[in-house]
């Protein structure tokens, strides 16, 4: 899957260099141009690596990045600023950013340093989830339940691992779609449908309670309780 990225920044130029050159790197791109709208895409859409502005209109991007900090999660955060004192950077950094870079910035520079948090993060990633007697182990792609071992295919493997990396969250249809198939046709198709279905057959086919369920109007969930 496509890393996301999410670009709070309030500089139209600025905003328009950064979505061409994350895209032509195949990054999946969204924007804000104010902290409060930014802060709220980055807590509904699960982004893989946020770069932020902190001269923002409303709330400044000291306050964005401390709220993204401050709700847990291992979140890449780089900051891109104009601010470029030291007392700035330090800090930037002491409010959880990742990493700092002043404007104006070299674009190529920017991107390796997109590509090395990205690393990191996925470095960082438990190798085995664990979620009531579900375990996945995401080097060997290999699921099960107790002793019981679950063969999956591979989007049955990719929607599991992405509930069991949000225990207890409700994930939208959409935000589902895109994370496991590229694309969002969540009105035209029940393919969600069917491979929930295949998913749930598996992971009670022991007799074990029910770990996915449909939240109504919205998508699902993995939880203990319905």
């Amino acid at each position: 899957m496509n890393e996301r990225i999410l670009v709070i920044e309030d500089d139209q130029a600025i905003l328009k260099l950064l979505q061409r050159g994350l895209g032509y790197e195949g990054y999946v791109v969204a924007v804000a141009t104010d902290g409060r709208s930014g802060l709220n895409l980055a807590r509904q859409h699960q982004p893989d690596l946020v770069i932020l502005d902190l001269m923002l209109p409303g709330m400044d991007g000291l306050e964005v990045c401390h709220r993204l900090r401050t709700s847990g999660g291992n979140l890449p955060i780089l900051i891109l600023t104009a601010k470029d004192s030291v007392q700035d950077r330090i800090q930037g950094l002491d409010t959880g950013a990742d990493d700092y870079m002043v404007k104006p910035f070299n674009l190529d520079e920017l991107l390796a340093r997109v590509r090395a948090l990205l690393r990191r993060t996925q470095q960082e990633r438990v190798a085995v989830l664990k979620f009531a007697d579900l375990t996945l182990d995401t080097g060997s792609r290999q699921a099960s339940r107790g002793n019981r071992l679950i063969q999956l295919t591979a989007k049955e493997y990719e929607l599991l691992e992405l509930f069991m990396r949000h225990p207890k969250q409700v994930l939208r249809r959409e935000v589902i779609f895109d994370r496991v198939w590229g694309y969002d046709f969540g009105g035209e198709s029940n393919v969600l449908e069917v491979y929930i279905r295949y998913l749930r057959q598996k992971l009670e086919e022991g007799g074990e309670p029910r770990l996915i369920h449909t939240v109504r109007g919205v998508g699902y969930v993995i939880r203990e309780n319905p």
